[in-house]
Parts: C-alpha cells; sequence; structure tokens
C-alpha cells in the first residue's frame, strides 16, 4: 500500500469545520515503529468546533484518522490544541 500523509488527512478533515482555516496546523509529535502522535492546533475561536459538544466532533475525527491508519497496520493519536 501507498503512505498514507496523516498530517494532511487530518487536516482536511478539520479545514471544512473551522471559521479560520488558514490557523489549523497539523505536526507530528513523534512516529515510532507502528504509533503516530498527531498535534491539531487550531485558533481559540474554533476550538469548541473541532472539539463538539461532548467531544463528539473530536471523537469522530480521531476514529476516521485510527480506521486509516489501521489499513496501514499503524496506530494514531490525535491531540487537539489551541495557540
Amino acid at each position: 500500500m501507498s503512505e498514507v500523509n496523516y498530517e494532511k488527512f487530518v487536516a482536511d478533515l478539520i479545514k471544512p469545520l473551522v471559521i479560520h482555516p488558514g490557523d489549523v496546523v497539523v505536526t507530528t509529535l513523534s512516529e515510532e515503529d507502528d504509533l503516530i502522535t498527531l498535534q491539531v492546533m487550531v485558533n481559540p475561536d474554533d476550538l469548541g468546533r473541532v472539539i463538539g459538544k461532548k467531544g463528539r466532533v473530536a471523537n469522530s475525527v480521531r476514529t476516521l484518522a485510527y480506521a486509516c491508519a489501521a489499513r496501514n497496520g499503524k496506530k494514531i493519536n490525535v491531540l487537539i490544541d489551541s495557540f
């Protein structure tokens, strides 16, 4: 299988949800053998939109990223913060 750019994948999931899509920054904090940790930074005004009511939007983003990584035999953690 081809290698997936997980940073772009997560950014493409989050940008349509926010008011300030230019402020969305996704970086890889660590990439060990089969565990990838991504950090998503958004504008403080958009943090509530990305997390969602009771964390539902954040959980959905994590589920989609996890499913994408699982297809390549990897695990992924997505951390969501603001500037």
